[in-house]
């Protein structure tokens, strides 16, 4: 069976960027859509479906972080971000919109590759296997990537429903950032841990009844997360 190739829409407003990730994207062997602006990125998402998006932050038009909150109103596409910023507050921003993924500027060509397809094999991993994994009242329907708490759906991002996944095949145990940030990429990479407080943070919105009392994804301070191994 020949392998599906995959598109990525790459959107950022330097042509020079633009230029080499997608030179080097489509040596490896994907199709390349690219847009230099805001509104044009969502036009072609919305018209040719992207199975990943690289979104720059900083665009002209329309802010990256308002692009990666309309695509995230529309489905689940795997989003890697782009971004010169170097506060916190601007990478967590973009993580808790649901993005999977981010490289800071300057960065290397071959990292970009990398990531992209660390990102799609997590997505496609998630569709791999033929198994219901459950956590007291979570139940993780691994091969369609559904998620339901209580008896009710859950929308999750695909990195979402990899942490999810990681945790509720070992509840009760504790893990450290580091060690979510590892099942997350799957690979050893140079990321940012309290990354994954931006996503516990989101997972939190979407299953916890209250949030700011977790009953479900609990904080062991000075360690990490763990998920309960039953309801409380």
């Amino acid at each position: 069976m020949v392998a599906q190739v995959k598109t990525v829409l790459v959107v950022d407003d330097e042509p020079a960027i633009v230029r080499v990730v997608r030179d080097y994207l489509e040596a490896a062997g994907f199709t390349v859509l690219t847009a230099g602006d805001g509104e044009a990125a969502l036009q072609t998402a919305h018209r040719s479906r992207p199975d990943l998006v690289i979104l720059d932050l900083s665009l002209p038009r329309m802010d990256g972080l308002d692009v990666a909150r309309a695509l995230r109103r529309d489905g689940e596409v795997p989003i890697i971000m782009l971004t010169a910023r170097t506060e916190e507050a601007d990478r967590v921003a973009g993580l808790e919109l649901g993005a999977d993924d981010y490289v800071t500027k300057p960065f290397s060509a071959r990292e970009i590759v990398a990531r992209v397809r660390a990102v799609l094999r997590r997505a496609q991993a998630m569709r791999a296997h033929d198994e219901i994994v459950s956590a007291g009242d979570i139940v993780l329907d691994v091969p369609r990537m559904e998620a339901a708490v209580g008896g009710h759906p859950v929308a999750l991002t695909p990195s979402e429903f990899q942490l999810l996944l990681h945790m509720a095949r070992q509840p009760g145990r504790v893990f450290t950032r580091a060690q979510l940030l590892d099942a997350l990429h799957g690979v050893a990479v140079d990321s940012y841990e309290r990354a994954i407080d931006a996503h516990i943070k989101n997972l939190r919105r979407k299953i916890e009844t209250d949030p700011g009392a977790p009953r479900h994804l609990q904080t062991v301070f000075g360690v990490g997360y763990r998920l309960a191994e039953a309801a409380s």
